[in-house]
């Protein structure tokens, strides 16, 4: 889902008004900045390389299609050391797009009735107004997708927790006092 006041730190705007029908290819080489912003924006320690290319075509009458590869080498936290942990990012991008006034788009919706999703399907097409769309945002969520949530060294692991000592009774006079007033009651 795009929202227009999120800019991506990978941001790159594609005029599609005038899109040549074999496509555009695009790019997105990011710099120190961008790429120090792309690690916190995605909590990784790093990002050292950064590069999506992709290729923007006409789909179907007035919609546009993304297609490409991001790939990263990254710098994240071990979930168990907490200590870096080197990897590298590499995904498949794809996303269709179609204007906001496009029938495509509102198929389905409008009448109330049920829509078949399959969630192994692709996504449905992403609506924008306007005569742009932003391909680094969208390489970028596809990116972000591709990190591994839970990074671990190998060898890493959690330890098992540790037995509670047994619970030991103090013994002393005071105790044995209290023992014998605890029987009376």
């Amino acid at each position: 889902m795009q929202h227009e006041d999120v800019t991506s730190p990978v941001s790159f705007r594609v005029h599609v008004a005038r899109l040549p029908q074999k496509g555009m290819r695009v790019v997105v080489e990011a710099d120190a900045r961008q790429r120090v912003a792309l690690a916190a924006a995605h909590g990784l320690v790093s990002v050292t390389r950064y590069r999506a290319d992709l290729l923007v075509t006409p789909w179907r009458r007035n919609g546009i299609k993304v297609a490409g590869t991001v790939k990263a080498d990254i710098v994240q936290e071990c979930v168990v050391t907490l200590e870096p942990l080197e990897a590298s990012v590499s995904a498949s991008v794809e996303g269709l797009y179609l204007p906001e006034d496009s029938k495509l788009g509102r198929q389905g919706f409008e009448g109330g009735g049920e829509i078949m999703l399959d969630a192994e399907g692709p996504d449905a097409p992403e609506l924008f107004s306007g005569d742009s769309i932003d391909a680094g945002a969208l390489a970028e969520e596809f990116f972000g997708l591709a990190l591994d949530p839970y990074p671990r060294k190998s060898g890493a692991s959690v330890g098992a927790p540790t037995p509670e000592p047994a619970k030991v009774e103090p013994d002393g006079p005071l105790q044995e006092k209290l023992r014998q007033l605890t029987r009376k009651s």
